[in-house]
C-alpha cells in the first residue's frame, strides 16, 4: 500500500500540470523538446519553485558506481521527477524508464509530459513509485 503524498508533493503536482497546460496552450505541439523544457523552467522560476534541469545521477550497481549514468530532465524541489517528451508516438518504455528513475533516486512521484499531442491531457502521465 502506498503512503499518502505530502501536501507539498500534491501542490507541486498541480503546478506541474498547470504549467504543462499553459505551455501547450500557448505553443501547441510540434516543437523541439528543448523549447518546451526552457519554457517549463521559465514557468517554474516565475512561480518560485526550485528545480534542477538535466540532472545527472550516479547509478549504483553491486559494488560499482556508474558516474552520471542517468540524466533526468527535471527534478522539482527534490521531490518530483518530470520527463519531457515531444514525440508523435508514445513509447511503452517511457513509463518503465520513469519508474526506474523514481526507484534509483528514491523519489515517489513522477510525470511524463509529452507535448506532441492535440490535447495536453492526453500527454500527461502521473506515476507513483
Amino acid at each position: 500500500m502506498y503512503q499518502i503524498l505530502s501536501e507539498r508533493e500534491e501542490f507541486l503536482a498541480k503546478e506541474i500540470v498547470d504549467i504543462a497546460f499553459k505551455i501547450h496552450f500557448q505553443l501547441g505541439p510540434g516543437l523541439l523538446e528543448s523549447i518546451y523544457e526552457k519554457c517549463f523552467c521559465y514557468e517554474l522560476s516565475k512561480r518560485n519553485i526550485p528545480y534542477l534541469s538535466q540532472q545527472h545521477i550516479d547509478i549504483h550497481y553491486d559494488e560499482m558506481i556508474i558516474e552520471k549514468g542517468l540524466r533526468i530532465d527535471l527534478v522539482i524541489d527534490d521531490l518530483i521527477i518530470v520527463e519531457l517528451k515531444a514525440q508523435e508516438n508514445k513509447h511503452p518504455v517511457w513509463e518503465a524508464q520513469l519508474l526506474s528513475y523514481l526507484k534509483m533516486t528514491e523519489k515517489r512521484l513522477g510525470f511524463i509530459v509529452n507535448f506532441h499531442v492535440p490535447k495536453i491531457k492526453e500527454g500527461i502521465k502521473r506515476m507513483i513509485n
